[in-house]
């Protein structure tokens, strides 16, 4: 009887862990709605607008459209469903997904990384990635070697990443506005003689709006965003499904690949070049990936496979078998063929919509560009943390002003959103393609899965991708320029940061000075010591960094207790607390040096307040394990002196403690003195001999970013009356 109560206990114990899985998992995919799939399910609004805005021409048949209908639906189930939901999302790293992410597991896994802190104490930080094969293959060796032993490689690797992530930056400015814009052009539906004027004012009174919401972090808003989101997907699988049944049921019949060969056949070269418009029914795929941090990879695979899918579908398949019996309203298909009694309400839905759509992808250029400037390939920016519980949930003052001008701008000068189509399907395909050469790396040698399947996935992904990528680029002419402006533009001043930053990173390694050195030099000069703790930050790991070399020659004094520290940004999203700090003792235990290094993921927050407590704390820790440690040293020693008598064993413990114990009290009683912070504030300069092209990198491009950027105090949060700056030139 006993154990079959056991049992039924048990039993209703995995039944109830099971219903709060279940829960947890439905709950997360109702609040991707608002998050990740706003910019997808806003697509119908202007994908038949931008396929049919140029040569293609519609004809008595229905060949035209069933071909787009049927382009459409293969798309949305190769890229999306098959590409995305089934494969990339499996590419994560511990929980979080976007482009770096798969460049962290690149170079975690292997030597492929170009950052320079990309290998830095990454041994000393566990991995959570047991699941993945140990084994490697000859493939994945061979790509391994061929990284490490040819520079460029990685150089290139890089470059690739930067393009896709400065492409997710540049659809931070497209999206908003290609998305508002569409909708409010549904007012001239019902307005016709409104000026296209007044439509312009209308989009930009909504875009500043939806900026100016940004400070108050999606934790707030967020909660109005899935609710919206799911109307309006109800709203497209309800029309979409009256549509069919009441202009054309024949529509389903456009499913069949054979509609995409007699597309191709009739239309010709003008059927190619409107795959610049269809590829933008999956823009914002990419943001299922993007977003992995805040869900499960479950929670977004039901809420696409079960809801948005099944509603995109639909929709299109609705707006088709309008088209095929208006053929007229070719420029506005979506808004008219709504029902008359429910236009209003939609309108306000759809508009709604492309605001939500519109905060997902802001949201995820925030978190791009935080991961970006902790890798030390951004300027340093304001990073404000809107919510307490989720950490990804960030906002950047700086960027959210750029973005809103920038938007402002490309409404007014563009108006035409066709033109805005153009741009914005080039670089939503640029992204999916850079994602796709990733996966190639990742298949053949993080998971390490033979080569042919790697190949398998390129050929069937990629080939579908650069069809549509060939032509975007034809229509680089026709506003597919501004994507490929803003990226260049974004990548090259990365680019540049992370050489002037590299660059200052290696002077600071040649001019380092030995302990012994500074010492020697700081007796001659008569140091002196001065109350309480000094935080003294570089980013060397060894030696003495030449700023404050150049301090102590010049005023040769400092603190009692001195704890050099290097801040590492680690390729991985974050780092265990009790793997975050390594301390060493340096120079003879009187003179209280330390060092420390502390390993930050790019999802982790550096506060210097919090630093400073752990700081105390984890040396006050070192220390009492320094003296077991020497506890024990004694009892060999000891021991292997013969056998001592007991009041000798005493006296060196009580030794031991008593050193231990004044060393402790001495640290708290210089944290009661006040903690100083040193950091250098140096002036890079190229040297006389540099060619042109790095004197403009450094001299003018690194010098303006780093003129025009947050201070390393200010990032850190470093109180202004305890900072001590030391000023040095850098010719590099």
């Amino acid at each position: 009887m006993e154990e079959r109560k056991m049992d039924e206990v048990s039993g209703s114990n995995i039944r109830e862990s099971r219903l709060k899985l279940y829960k947890t998992t439905l709950l997360l995919a109702y609040q991707s709605f608002g998050v990740v799939y706003g910019d997808l399910c806003t697509s119908p609004l202007y994908v038949y607008k931008s396929t049919f805005s140029g040569s293609l021409q519609l004809y008595e048949e229905d060949h035209e459209i069933f071909g787009v209908l049927s382009l459409v639906f293969w798309t949305l189930a190769i890229i999306p469903l098959c590409k995305y939901i089934i494969f990339v999302l499996g590419a994560d790293d511990n929980g979080e997904g976007g482009t770096f992410a798969l460049y962290s597991l690149l170079c975690r896994r292997s030597k492929m990384g170009f950052l320079l802190s990309s290998h830095m104490g990454l041994e000393c930080v566990s991995s959570h990635d047991s699941s993945l094969p140990a084994r490697e293959t000859r493939t994945s060796l061979i790509i391994k070697e061929f990284f490490e032993k040819h520079h460029s490689s990685r150089i290139v690797l890089l470059l690739v990443v930067l393009l896709g992530t400065s492409m997710v930056i540049g659809d931070g400015i497209l999206t908003p506005t290609m998305s508002v814009l569409s909708a409010v052009y549904g007012i001239q539906i019902k307005l016709p003689n409104l000026h296209e004027n007044y439509t312009v004012v209308i989009a930009c009174v909504v875009l500043v709006g939806l900026f100016a919401l940004q400070h108050y972090g999606t934790h707030r808003v967020g909660f109005v965003f899935a609710p919206i989101l799911l109307a309006w997907q109800l709203c497209l699988g309800g029309i979409g499904i009256y549509n069919i049944f009441h202009w054309n049921p024949g529509v389903i019949n456009a499913l069949s690949p054979h509609y995409i060969y007699k597309f191709f056949q009739r239309a010709g070269k003008s059927g190619w070049s409107s795959l610049g418009g269809i590829i933008l029914c999956v823009a914002g795929a990419e943001a299922m990936f993007a977003d992995l941090g805040h869900f499960s990879k479950l929670s977004l695979r039901i809420a696409f496979t079960v809801v948005v899918y099944p509603c995109l579908v639909l929709a299109y398949m609705g707006e088709a078998a309008y088209l095929s019996k208006h053929k007229e309203d070719l420029q506005r298909s979506f808004y008219k063929a709504i029902p008359e009694a429910i236009f209003w309400p939609v309108f306000l839905i759809a508009t709604l919509a492309t605001v939500v759509g519109s905060q997902a992808i802001i949201s995820a250029t925030f978190s791009i560009i935080s991961q970006c400037r902790a890798l030390g390939c951004f300027p340093r920016v304001k990073i404000v943390h809107t919510s307490k519980n989720i950490h990804g949930q960030i906002y950047i003052p700086e960027v959210n002003w750029l973005l809103m001008v920038f938007c402002l701008a490309v409404v007014i000068g563009f108006r035409d959103t066709s033109m805005i189509g153009n741009a914005y399907g080039l670089a939503v395909i640029i992204v999916m393609f850079v994602t796709t050469l990733l996966m190639f790396l990742i298949i053949s040698t993080v998971w390490k899965r033979n080569v042919s399947w790697a190949i398998i996935f390129v050929l069937v992904f990629g080939s579908v991708e650069l069809s549509y990528l060939s032509a975007c680029l034809a229509k680089v002419h026709k506003g597919g320029w501004l994507p490929l402006l803003v990226s260049l533009v974004i990548s090259s001043l990365m680019s540049i940061w992370r050489y002037g930053t590299s660059k200052k990173l290696a002077y600071e390694l040649d001019n380092k000075v030995s302990l012994d050195s500074l010492l020697s030099v700081g007796a001659s000069l008569g140091m002196t010591r001065v109350p309480g703790i000094c935080l003294v930050y570089s980013d060397i790991t060894s030696g003495v960094p030449p700023m404050f070399a150049h301090f102590i020659t010049n005023f040769p004094a400092f603190h009692e207790i001195l704890i050099f520290v290097t801040l590492q940004s680690l390729m991985i999203p974050k780092v265990p607390i009790d793997e975050r700090f390594h301390i060493v003792r340096i120079g003879p235990p009187e003179f209280s040096l330390f060092r420390c290094i502390v390993r930050y993921g790019y999802k982790d927050i550096k506060d210097s307040h919090a630093l400073e407590t752990q700081l105390i704390e984890i040396i006050s820790g070192f220390l009492k394990s320094e003296r077991q440690g020497k506890e024990i040293a004694v009892m060999d020693t000891i021991r292997k002196g013969g056998r001592p008598t007991d009041g000798r064993k005493k006296v060196s413990f009580q030794l031991h403690n008593l050193e231990a114990n004044e060393e402790i009290k001495g640290l708290m009683e210089a944290k009661e003195a006040g903690v100083a912070y040193m950091m250098s504030n140096t002036s890079v300069r190229a040297n006389e001999a540099s060619s042109f092209v790095k004197k403009f990198a450094i001299n003018i491009v690194y010098a303006f970013l780093r003129r025009n950027s947050r201070c390393p105090a200010t990032a850190l949060g470093i109180p202004h009356p305890s900072l001590i700056e030391v000023g040095m030139v850098y010719l590099v």
